[in-house]
């Protein structure tokens, strides 16, 4: 191995130039990342315009369900 300053300064640099460059890579990959992210959410947001029902709605409905089922089977002479 050899015993030059220079050559542990210029492997030095290197290693650090190779470390900035994994790095920059790496950070855009990121960036590049969550832009496709955001670009789902915003699909997402457009294609549902509709509101959400909200949960007493939804346990009212499964109620009207319920009682047409018991009124159909009165209706049918099958007892409850």
């Amino acid at each position: 191995m050899p015993q030059d300053p220079n050559f542990y300064i210029i492997v030095g640099a290197f290693a650090v130039l190779c470390v900035g460059i994994v790095s920059t890579l790496g950070l855009r990959g990121w960036r590049d990342w969550i832009a496709l992210k955001h670009a789902e959410l915003d699909l997402a947001r457009q294609g549902s315009d509709a509101p959400v029902p909200s949960a007493t709605s939804r346990i009212e409905v499964a109620d009207l369900k319920e009682r047409v089922k018991k009124l159909e089977a009165i209706a049918a002479g099958i007892d409850i």
